[in-house]
């Protein structure tokens, strides 16, 4: 989904002018105007005029002994893909959990519930991006590197499902990497809880870096599911 129709949507559903989103204090906001604060960040970070909101010295110290991070951000290591710029947010905004493929392991989905269930926040994004070198890697049958080898493989059976479909090969990859990623916190108990009582909202986005946007990926499996057992 083009995200310059769902910023659109979003604020003319919620009765607020664009300014206002970039005015106002994110901390509890509701899932979808969450998105929407997000979405308008990207919009404006994509057309090259960022405000670069909530980064003041004032800012720096109202933070500096609490944080209440409206989103978290489940992203890709990649240093072209920092959730801050992209999203154009503040110090404090986004609660953001970084890794090679964006993969969802169990130390990861912690930080993640701990977004959630103790600072409150309301929105969890999966943000996976073009020319992902990660999924790239599990695309190849050849061996990765040792280094990140635990990482390829955590994403290659997700990826060779992708293959066959039209398209270009490692955007399909990409966007099923990033479905699987979604789903395998939705099936958290904890995160599916929250989402099941509207807590929480967790969608998937691709970043495109030559046109700097960020697309919603649709994701088909609902959280109703039932989740997998926890230790």
């Amino acid at each position: 989904m083009r995200v310059g129709k769902m910023v659109l949507v979003a604020i003319v559903a919620l009765g607020m002018a664009p300014a206002a989103l970039v005015a106002a204090e994110p901390a509890g906001l509701s899932p979808a105007l969450a998105l929407a604060h997000l979405l308008e960040g990207n919009q404006r970070f994509a057309q090259g005029t960022p405000q670069s909101p909530r980064r003041s010295v004032e800012r720096r110290l109202e933070v500096a002994h609490h944080q209440a991070p409206f989103a978290a951000v489940l992203c890709c290591a990649d240093s072209r893909v920092a959730p801050e710029l992209i999203f154009d947010q503040g110090l404090g905004d986004l609660f953001v959990v970084r890794v090679a493929g964006n993969i969802e392991q169990e130390d990861l989905a912690a930080s993640v519930k701990y977004a959630v269930h103790h600072l409150h926040a309301r929105l969890v994004v999966v943000v996976g991006h073009q020319r992902c070198g990660a999924v790239t890697a599990a695309l190849d049958d050849n061996e990765a590197p040792y280094y990140v080898e635990h990482v390829v493989r955590s994403i290659r059976p997700v990826v060779r499902e992708s293959r066959g479909q039209p398209g270009d090969p490692l955007v399909n990859a990409v966007h099923a990497n990033i479905r699987s990623v979604v789903q395998r916190l939705l099936d958290r108990p904890l995160i599916h809880l929250l989402a099941k009582a509207g807590k929480v909202r967790v969608v998937g986005a691709y970043y495109d870096m030559d046109s700097g946007l960020v697309d919603l990926v649709d994701d088909d499996s609902p959280h109703a599911r039932a989740p997998r057992e926890e230790r």
